[in-house]
């Protein structure tokens, strides 16, 4: 690795709580992914300060070259192993058919069998839908895994910058989370109706209950009345069930697709610069690792968690940078970093001001590195000062 290296890590009701879950995760969906072309493959047009850092949470979007491999078609691997994908069949009670006794009572309670009857039927085509939507996710998660694990392989081997067959990788791993983004949405829209459902059910069974008050009933209404709450309850059973199921598997999935977008977004500048870094760190897997060590091993440090000096054409910090951040991140999953651009004060006033300039696009270069690793950009902040003992200039890198 060029460049020298100055660093230290210190190692220290049910169906409105439903409906209240798809407003939060309304955002996730097949929102469009930002353009990084230009990220991956250099702007010739623009100079190195014109890049501005990724927004937290935007996704790449690599457009394959010309000389980019087909795409491979779905083949065995892509579908769901044995369980994968499949729920339990949902299978509505019988309902009992009954005798009109020719009173008013019974015809009340013909027109709350033919409603139960409904609600079956929408039952049963909910159940069928689930089934769809966790098959089809199934799949999608298999041709996502399956892209990502060819793009680490290649780059653990190591490969070319930028290689256009890791961008076309790429370009299939994200249709595939888009995929499973597209799921969730289907998944929201079958929550509400399955919730609409289960308002009706239970509505259904006040009514049931307050028919049996209504005067001018025979014994043989009340005992059918008594047979369709009986229905009803275990047809509510099922509603609800299916609804806590679909519930479950939109939190699970709305976590799962924003983690890994996140991912993808690290392979992204992995990709750009033909070498694995590891794991986001910004995901939760790595901000969640000891939680409970010192806060305090940081804070007020006045020495840099990293130094790079840029005294040469090309330095390559990444890997060292990212160990470097890895390490605080584990002993402070919170923690935010200053990104400082140092300058040399030799020279003439011209050769000052050359020198604060260097260092400024210097430490714009890090903070892009550090929002592709995964860092949030609202856990950085830039500064600038001068230093005399500098012989070149520098970016140090404090946990704050």
């Amino acid at each position: 690795m060029t460049g020298n290296w100055a660093g230290r890590a210190a190692i220290t009701g049910l169906s409105s709580r439903f409906i209240g879950a798809f407003v939060l995760v309304a955002g996730i969906g097949l929102s469009g992914c930002s353009d990084v072309d230009s990220m991956l493959f250099g702007d010739s047009g623009s100079s190195p300060d014109a890049a501005s850092p990724a927004e937290p949470g935007a996704q790449p979007t690599f457009s394959p070259s010309s000389s980019a491999p087909a795409p491979r078609t779905a083949g065995p691997s892509a579908a769901p192993a044995t369980g994968m994908g499949t729920v339990a069949t949902i299978t509505p009670v019988s309902i009992e058919p009954g005798s009109d006794t020719g009173t008013a009572v019974s015809k009340t309670v013909a027109n709350l069998r033919s409603n139960l009857s409904s609600l079956q039927g929408s039952l049963t085509n909910n159940g069928q839908r689930y089934a769809e939507l966790r098959g089809s996710g199934a799949v999608a998660a298999a041709g996502y895994h399956e892209s990502r694990a060819h793009i680490t392989a290649r780059l653990q081997m190591g490969t070319t910058r930028g290689n256009p067959e890791l961008v076309a990788e790429w370009n299939r791993a994200q249709t595939a989370l888009d995929q499973l983004a597209g799921n969730i949405n289907g998944l929201n829209a079958l929550g509400t109706s399955v919730a609409s459902d289960a308002s009706a059910a239970h509505y259904a069974q006040d009514q049931i209950a307050a028919t049996f008050n209504v005067s001018g009933a025979v014994d043989e209404d009340h005992r059918q009345l008594s047979v369709l709450q009986d229905e009803t309850s275990q047809t509510i059973v099922l509603i609800d069930r299916l609804l806590g199921e679909v519930s479950a598997d939109v939190q699970r999935q709305t976590a799962y697709v924003a983690n890994e977008r996140a991912n993808l977004t690290t392979l992204a500048s992995a990709i750009k610069n033909g070498e694995l870094y590891g794991a986001d760190i910004g995901s939760p897997m790595m901000s969640s690792s000891v939680v409970g060590a010192s806060r305090g091993a940081y804070a007020g440090s006045s020495s840099p968690l990293v130094v790079i000096r840029f005294d040469k054409a090309t330095v390559d910090y990444q890997q060292i940078l990212y160990a470097a951040l890895t390490e605080a991140l584990k002993t402070r999953p919170g923690a935010a970093f200053s990104i400082v651009a140092v300058s040399p004060t030799r020279g003439t006033v011209t050769a000052v001001q050359l020198a604060q300039t260097a260092a400024h696009r210097h430490a714009q270069e890090v903070l892009r590195s550090m929002t592709d690793m995964g860092v949030p950009a609202s856990r950085l902040a830039v500064a600038s000062q001068t230093d005399p003992a500098a012989s070149s200039s520098e970016v140090r890198v404090f946990v704050r």
